[in-house]
């Protein structure tokens, strides 16, 4: 739906944009040339009721000219800077909870045309730890939100809930596997179906955050994703490509199961939460499904 609604919004704002340079440069001169000729050929100049219809606007063109300018910075703002996100699932629990709302930093990854997403200028690029927004390579019009522990050149294993990572080097002093620590675990105060998860705290790269894994649920290795040349649990990840894990690492749909996050698929970086809504209710609640039944205010603030 964000897709599609940057896509309308660009055309809507290329649109507008026409009519306000039309109505500016052509047709007010014309309707004050109009009015200047019909003036020259009467002795004591038009009625006012002849000036005011020569002068007219059409409706449908001052309704154009007065909304480009507030499309244009709402295209800018969103193209450019910064753009709202609505967090869907569970996915990257405990650090994004379902109804939490996000800005993401359009500008983090370099600055991309809003209609292709070519890129204008590179400002940066992700780094291990960032929480980020990417269009989802089996459906692109999809937005997903992930953690990048991959970078491009770099070596990822996933085995028995335990992460590691072999930074991309060259030459002898190349290191081996590093494993992720999970430290801190604890029962937590969230389920999968009838299994409570256990939180614990991980440190990668400058993110310090926390993590979920389900001890009662194998890993699915029979559905990752299998790169030729390695291991089912193990991946090298490409150029100009990056390797993505949900922070709820058991309820999460991410590189393991269908690759790598091109480049040119990135959206931006996950950096505040602005609102969180709370949507829990009884299951005899006359209430839609959709209304919230509370504000979260403590998880306002920056995404680690």
């Amino acid at each position: 739906m964000a897709t599609y609604f940057s896509q309308i919004l660009f055309f809507l704002t290329l649109f507008s944009g026409i009519i306000y340079a039309l109505e500016r440069w052509v047709w007010s001169k014309k309707r004050a040339e109009a009015l200047a000729t019909g003036d020259a050929h009467t002795e004591t100049g038009l009625p006012d009721d002849a000036k005011a219809k020569l002068t007219e606007i059409p409706g449908w063109i001052d309704t154009a000219v007065s909304v480009f300018p507030v499309l244009a910075f709402v295209l800018i703002l969103r193209s450019f800077i910064y753009e709202p996100f609505q967090i869907p699932s569970g996915s990257m629990m405990p650090t994004l909870l379902k109804g939490d709302f996000i800005l993401v930093e359009k500008f983090a990854y370099g600055l991309r045309e809003p209609l292709l997403r070519k890129e204008l200028v590179e400002t940066g690029r992700p780094q291990r730890g960032d929480v980020i927004v990417f269009k989802y390579p089996e459906s692109p019009n999809v937005d997903y939100i992930k953690r990048v522990v991959g970078l491009p050149g770099d070596s990822i294993i996933y085995r028995d809930k335990q992460l590691y990572v072999k930074p991309a080097c060259e030459g002898a002093k190349c290191s081996g596997y590093t494993p992720v620590e999970m430290t801190g675990q604890a029962k937590s105060q969230y389920f999968q179906g009838p299994f409570p998860l256990i939180q614990g705290h991980s440190q990668l790269g400058d993110a310090s955050h926390e993590l979920l894994v389900n001890p009662a649920i194998p890993d699915r290795i029979t559905e990752y994703f299998t790169q030729p040349g390695t291991q089912s649990d193990e991946w090298k990840v490409p150029a100009n490509s990056y390797f993505v894990l949900g922070d709820n690492r058991d309820n999460s749909r991410d590189s393991r199961f269908w690759g790598f996050v091109p480049e040119d698929y990135l959206v931006g970086k996950a950096v505040f939460i602005w609102m969180s809504f709370e949507f829990e209710r009884s299951e005899d609640s006359w209430l839609p499904g959709w209304i919230p039944t509370g504000v979260r205010f403590e998880r306002l603030g920056s995404i680690e």
